[in-house]
């Protein structure tokens, strides 16, 4: 907490938030993971940087351009969806009850192929819609026709790492075209947007084009984003078919000695902790529980295994064409239950834990853990107010409990990114909801029948 709001002379300042309780990180060395909560706090935001965390008395007379009392509300960092396929949106349920190579193989991919750039902006546009009334304010996406989606986000407001993924059958091509999306976009939208390498996954892509984007992504300072060791199946078959697991792959073709951050992860097995300890730079797994339910996939990630490693693990929701939703609030609670039956131990996942895994933690696994993350002097204004009155928040006696299981994204009142609101009182002010509805409504007859029969993958580990 620091309590020098205003320096003398100082211009008025852009935002101050007032009475609201505010989540701050105090990570010792004991605990490296512990949070607090501070009530009847004010939040002073300049040139999109939280300049000042104190009272509500301290800025009571503070000038402001704008001022937003949030009594009965909890101050957040926004919350991060670190793997998803937000143009999937146009597909939120259109393969339903399905194993998983049905599910791609008979629907999704040779639908896929069809999309115009019109689907994939309709669907970007609505997905950031709805992450953002969810309280979302940075995602991690790994999709086709990216210019695209980082066009949206540059509109709308919100913050992304994004990648333009490849698969190997589209031969030298499509690896050159996620370098020349990476390195054109990196830096856009104000600094908002950040790159990556996005191959496929190691069943997709072969071990030369991984050595080929581990070169590249050393050569030019970028993280690679991709899935890897899914479940257990791609992890069995990858063993029969190349003697390796697939973290193993990653490990020799130089992979994880780049900054990574692996989708899923739920096939990682003991034998790969200590390749992903020794991994050479920032490795992060990104957990999107609620897919493996639906999917009926034996294992969950093994997230404490992960943390022995010194692996942070971030939240996601992977696309909706799998998960039906883009609610990370839902991701954190189903994190927290599923580790717990996982585990046979009741004390883990704590509330507190699963809310640094939603924050700090999914921060740092899309490459912005000294920015973003934290509701703290220095840290950009990426941070949403939480409505705190509603009878099933009611009594309070363990707000981290209530932040988790509890509150719905619905209870999200305000999300602000770079100290600019993007939503006001439940109201969006950068997207028109009913417009994109009802174009995307109007083109889904088109959009199911165009690809049927068509793929450019084949799903078989």
């Amino acid at each position: 907490m620091t309590q020098h709001a205003q320096p003398p002379g100082a211009r008025p300042a852009d935002l101050v938030i007032t009475g609201c309780t505010v989540l701050v990180h105090e990570e010792t060395a004991a605990d490296p993971e512990h949070i607090a909560f501070v009530a009847d706090a004010g939040i002073v935001v300049r040139d999109g940087v939280v300049q000042a965390v104190t009272t509500a008395a301290e800025v009571s007379g503070l000038e402001a351009a704008e001022r937003i009392d949030a009594r009965g509300q909890a101050a957040l960092p926004g919350l991060i969806n670190c793997h998803t396929h937000a143009p999937m949106v146009a597909l939120r349920g259109l393969a339903e009850d399905l194993p998983t190579e049905e599910w791609f193989n008979e629907v999704v991919w040779p639908v896929e192929s069809g999309l115009t750039a019109r689907d994939i902006e309709l669907g970007a546009r609505l997905a950031c819609a709805e992450m953002i009334r969810a309280g979302v304010t940075c995602f991690a996406d790994h999709y086709f026709a990216m210019d695209t989606v980082a066009d949206v986000v540059t509109e709308c407001g919100l913050r992304a790492l994004l990648g333009q993924a490849y698969f190997s059958s589209q031969g030298r091509e499509g690896r050159e075209a996620s370098l020349d999306f990476a390195l054109r976009r990196r830096g856009a939208a104000g600094g908002r947007i950040t790159t990556a390498l996005a191959p496929h996954a190691p069943y997709t892509v072969t071990e030369a084009d991984l050595a080929a984007t581990a070169a590249l992504a050393r050569e030019h300072a970028l993280p690679v984003h991709l899935h890897a060791a899914e479940n257990r199946d791609q992890t069995r078959t990858s063993l029969a078919r190349h003697g390796a697991t697939p973290v193993e792959i990653l490990a020799r073709t130089g992979i994880l000695d780049t900054d990574l951050l692996i989708a899923h992860g739920t096939g990682i097995l003991d034998r790969d902790l200590p390749l992903l300890a020794r991994a050479g730079g920032r490795t992060a797994v990104a957990t999107a529980p609620r897919g493996y339910l639906k999917f009926a996939w034996p294992a969950t990630t093994p997230v404490r295994a992960l943390r022995s490693a010194g692996v942070d693990v971030g939240l996601a929701t992977d696309g909706a064409a799998s998960n039906n939703s883009l609610d990370v609030w839902e991701a954190m609670a189903l994190t927290a239950l599923v580790q717990k039956q996982g585990e046979g131990d009741p004390r883990w996942l704590t509330a507190r834990q699963a809310l640094h895994h939603a924050t700090l933690q999914s921060a740092r696994a899309v490459g912005l853990g000294e920015s973003v993350g934290s509701v703290a002097p220095g840290r950009r204004a990426d941070l949403i107010l939480v409505d705190l009155t509603g009878p099933h928040t009611r009594p309070v006696h363990d707000l981290a409990a209530t932040l988790v299981h509890s509150v719905r994204s619905s209870d999200v009142r305000t999300t602000i990114v770079d100290g600019r609101v993007l939503m006001r009182e439940r109201e969006l002010l950068t997207l028109d909801v009913p417009s994109v509805a009802a174009e995307l409504e109007r083109r889904l007859p088109a959009l199911v029948g165009r690809g049927r029969g068509r793929r450019v993958q084949t799903y078989d580990t």
